[in-house]
């Protein structure tokens, strides 16, 4: 568990018992954050785009550069698709998101 998440046990600790509900994202997500990127890739190669997704904007600049040039490299070559163009014919993706009912 990374410092960024808490579990749903952990908050039920606090709150009592919890219904937790998965919440899939759709291929066509319109919202900015990093997962709405899933099915299009090539758009978190756009410094717009990464600066306003946390998770993107917290890695260290070295970092996010190496993994930049790593992902357009694979988009290019064909890479990407080929690891993971299966994506490509869903139309939602669990991405692990949870909506969580106390």
């Amino acid at each position: 568990m990374s410092g960024r998440t808490v579990t749903a046990e952990r908050i039920a600790e606090t709150l009592g018992p919890v219904t937790v509900v998965p919440v899939p994202i759709p291929a066509d997500c319109a919202d900015g954050f990093e997962a709405a990127y899933w099915r299009r890739p090539a758009a978190i190669l756009d410094p717009a785009v990464w600066r306003a997704c946390s998770a993107l904007a917290l890695i260290g600049d070295a970092e996010r550069e190496a993994g930049m040039a790593r992902l357009s490299a694979d988009l290019a070559s064909g890479e990407w698709r080929r690891r993971h163009g299966h994506l490509l014919e869903l139309d939602e993706f669990d991405l692990g998101y949870r909506v969580i009912i106390a």
